[in-house]
């Protein structure tokens, strides 16, 4: 699990230092593999303004253009204006866009990890071009090379690295440590837990909340939607909504970066979007061409043996083994809880789109991704039991940004096909119980601080009646509590020695043989 610091900051207050971060990480989360410091192959990237772009005298299909770095690099040559000649290949070049300039001596950021290639000062047919423009392919934000990166925030002379929230550690946990927590294979979990061990109170977003809900909207019903489910045990939540007219193209330059700092490559911002909210809140979603389901129903049942399905990415499988499917109603469209088909796929011509959030069976999942070898992020998601209570909260939000970054709007009313376990009844344990296996001495206002910090409810009375958040499917009894307190409190502060117990030989126990011959034994 990759965790960007800076991504978790947007949830926490973090006063430790990126280094006693990392450390209370390994000692309270889970073992630490790798620290990345990304901000490191950014290091002399500049936002700049490009203040004129003109067709190359001596090339067709290059630009020659006058940037503006805010005199921030105090070593190349400047015009009597103070301006900057860079040459340009990119067809989206023009006068007014903010770019991302590399200047002569940086080195090209995909290339940081390989072979670093480093800039130049050099002459292209008969101009000098210092340094480049770059696109996201070399900015190591995405496969998009057509064209430079164009940036919406920052000025010239800004830190390429600091503006687009690159300036940042990954620090790379071990799986195996979160087996058991779901949550915390997003950047929200893991900022709560990293606000509990600091013993500071945490607060989910306004809109992660169970009972989240779209705005009624008089426009919903202009395109069918119907859902089909027939393994409600094992998809216990299925939603979904149709959003109309939406313009799919590349992600907003913050988006890219967000994805690219934690290994997830950018592909378009409908498909970026859904990406950007399974990392934040441990939910996948994903979103379906409308036009391209063309029937406007999405079925779920077990695949059928010998049916085939064409995956994204190219990959075609035969269904061989006991899977479940998402279909048209009819054909194949996608393998639940692993990965969606080709045929629908989201895409420039795509306008119309599903988008779908729902909640798969650990171990069905489980068996699906090792039989066919596919293990996706959003498999080593389901595969935790991620709880189905908060898949409407996530739904709503990632509506809210494809609109508000895509365009669009709502076009169905919301389906939300359910069959929901009841929820955890509240605890109830005391502190006895806890110290007792911690080998402290917590107060009940100690013990009910330290759950209220990651947002338990606790009633501190005779005993402590807890209240387990939605998100957690890993409380159930008194000893989970147990254990999460110590956890919190910190495994380090308990005291290390073994509780004590007595010595003396038992009360010895005589046999009697009753009457009759005695046996010998006494």
């Amino acid at each position: 699990m990759k965790v960007s610091l800076s991504w978790i900051k947007k949830f926490a207050s973090i006063d430790l230092s990126a280094e006693e971060l990392v450390e209370k990480i390994g000692a309270q989360l889970g073992a630490v593999e790798e620290v990345i410091d990304v901000g490191k192959k950014y290091e002399d990237l500049l936002v700049a303004k490009v203040v004129k772009c003109e067709k190359h005298p001596n090339a067709d299909k290059l630009s020659f253009c006058l940037i503006d770095d805010g005199k921030a690099n105090k070593t190349v040559k400047r015009d009597a204006d103070g301006l900057i000649e860079v040459v340009c290949g990119a067809p989206n070049v023009k006068a007014g866009q903010q770019v991302v300039w590399i200047p002569p001596g940086a080195a090209v950021p995909n290339t940081y990890d390989k072979e670093p290639f480093v800039i130049e000062a050099r002459e292209i047919r008969g101009k000098i071009s210092n340094g480049m423009l770059a696109s996201p392919k070399e900015l190591a934000l995405g496969d998009n090379h057509e064209g430079i990166l164009v940036l919406e925030d920052g000025k010239p002379g800004d830190d390429f690295a600091k503006a687009a929230g690159l300036d940042d550690f990954v620090v790379d946990i071990e799986n195996k440590m979160f087996t058991h927590r779901p949550d915390c294979f997003g950047m929200l979990g893991v900022a709560r837990e990293i606000a509990g061990v600091q013993r500071r109170p945490f607060k989910s977003p306004d809109w992660y909340r169970e009972d989240a809900a779209l705005p009624a909207d008089g426009r919903k019903n202009v395109l069918k939607l119907t859902v089909k489910n027939e393994l409600a045990d094992l998809v216990p939540r299925f939603c979904a909504v149709a959003i109309k007219d939406v313009k799919v193209q590349t992600s907003p330059a913050w988006l890219q970066a967000r994805l690219s700092s934690v290994g997830v490559r950018p592909i378009n911002n409908i498909v970026d979007i859904t990406n950007f909210f399974m990392l934040e809140t441990a939910q996948p979603l994903h979103a379906y061409d409308y036009d391209k389901v063309k029937t406007g129903i999405l079925g779920v049942r077990w695949g059928e043996k010998g049916e085939e399905l064409k995956l994204l990415g190219g990959k075609t499988i035969k269904i061989d083994h006991q899977a479940i499917v998402i279909t048209d109603g009819s054909q194949p469209i996608g393998l639940g809880g692993v990965m969606g088909g080709a045929d629908t796929e989201v895409d420039e011509t795509t306008k119309n789109i599903i988008l779908e959030c729902a909640s798969f069976d650990m171990n069905t999942t489980r068996r699906t991704a090792m039989a066919y070898g596919l293990f996706t992020d959003a498999a080593t998601r389901f595969t935790k039991n991620q709880s189905p209570r908060q898949n409407m909260a996530v739904l709503v939000k990632a509506v809210d940004d494809i609109q508000r970054i895509a365009g669009g709007r709502q076009a169905s009313p919301v389906v939300d096909e359910k069959r929901l376990k009841e929820a955890v009844r509240p605890i109830e344990t005391t502190e006895k119980f806890i110290n007792s296996r911690l080998g402290l001495g917590l107060s009940a206002a100690a013990i009910k601080k330290i759950l209220e910090n990651v947002e338990f409810k606790v009633e501190a009375k005779s005993s402590l009646k807890i209240t387990v958040p939605f998100w957690r499917t890993d409380i159930e009894i008194p000893e989970d509590i147990v254990e999460e307190v110590g956890r919190l409190y910190g495994y380090d502060k308990l005291p290390q020695n073994l509780p004590g117990r007595t010595i003396r030989p038992r009360p010895c126990r005589c046999w009697s043989p009753g009457p009759g011959p005695s046996s010998g034994r006494t």
